[in-house]
Formats: C-alpha cells, sequence, structure tokens
C-alpha cells in the first residue's frame, strides 16, 4: 500500500481536570441518538466517565476498536500508587465488559468525532467539556492508505460469530435507513 499524509484526530485527555459532571456522555449520546438530538442515554455515549471514589478519581474513556477476543493479559493501572486491576482504561470495545456497546443490539460502539455533515468544528464532547479536560487535536501523519478488505472481514465474521448473522443483518438495514433519511435532509 501506498503511503499518503493524511489528517489525523485526536482527543487529549488532562484527567487532573475531571470532575466527573459527565456532560461529555449527555453531549455524545444526544448527538448519536436517532434523530440526531431526540434523546440522551449516556449508555449509548462513545464516552464514559470511569470513576473510583475511594480515591477520587474521574478518567473520560473513549470507545476505540472492537477486539474480537477478551486481552489475555488483563493490564492493570497504576493511579497514585493504587493498583486497579480492572480492563476500564481499555479503549477497546471488548467481550469481557459491558461498556461501549449499543445497549439494543450489543454492537460494539467507536468514537467516530461527531462525523457529520455539515462537519462539527470540534467533538461535541470537547465542545461541552466544562472543565477544559478535553482537547481536540488535528495533525499531518504519513499512514498506509487503503482498507485491507482481509480486516474487513475477519472483523465482519468475529462479529457474526459473537452476535449471529440475522442480528448484524437487521442493524446494517437500521444504518442504511438512518444513512438515507440522513442524506434526504
Amino acid at each position: 500500500m501506498a503511503k499518503v499524509m493524511k489528517t489525523v484526530k485526536s482527543i487529549k485527555v488532562d484527567a487532573d481536570k475531571c470532575s466527573g459532571c459527565r456532560a461529555c456522555e449527555i453531549a455524545c449520546s444526544a448527538f448519536h441518538a436517532t434523530p440526531k438530538y431526540s434523546s440522551i442515554n449516556p449508555a449509548r455515549a462513545r464516552i464514559q466517565i470511569i470513576r473510583y471514589p475511594l480515591r477520587d478519581i474521574w478518567m473520560p474513556v473513549f470507545a476505540g476498536e472492537y477486539t474480537p477476543a477478551e486481552c489475555m493479559g488483563r493490564p492493570s493501572y497504576v493511579i497514585d500508587g493504587k493498583e486497579y486491576p480492572e480492563c476500564d482504561f481499555c479503549r477497546a470495545s471488548c467481550p469481557a465488559r459491558n461498556r461501549f456497546k449499543e445497549p439494543d443490539s450489543l454492537l460494539p460502539l467507536k468514537c467516530d468525532m461527531c462525523e457529520s455533515d455539515p462537519p462539527e468544528k470540534e467533538p461535541l464532547c470537547v465542545q461541552w467539556c466544562l472543565e477544559d479536560v478535553l482537547t481536540y487535536e488535528e495533525r499531518e501523519e504519513e499512514v498506509e492508505e487503503g482498507i485491507e478488505i482481509e480486516d474487513v472481514e475477519a472483523g465482519l465474521l468475529a462479529m457474526v460469530d459473537k452476535y449471529g448473522l440475522q442480528k448484524i443483518l437487521d442493524t446494517a438495514t437500521r444504518i442504511s435507513q438512518n444513512v438515507v433519511t440522513f442524506e434526504s435532509k
């Protein structure tokens, strides 16, 4: 594959500033509601605030790539000298956790940086962050162009294996209807 320059979008997190207000979750779930802004359900948000009350720690975590299998390593995190054995801080939508899954279909969710037409100036979680915890960044980076079709097939096969072919087809039909409705507006 050829390498091309591409704009890479990311959100920087300063967890020391997070107060746990969850405005980011509300804005994200409203943006991704169908129709857009028709409801608020933080379970549908692509960002979730992880809280450890004994240490008064709040940590925004974004939905990342789907992983077809549970992590073998079960990484732990050390914050202020205390080890957290759970995998809450992982960005992946994982079969081992209930985070970042569409509540009705259980299909994995992934942050899309609030892509829309017309495009947002920056993702809504960043716009609504009251404590300046989230900072939107764009940078030019050399990346390989194109998508390996084997990767797409592997992902689809994993989802069919996990959720069944009919559920995947129903979801694809529902999404395509929403796309047609969105494009006709």
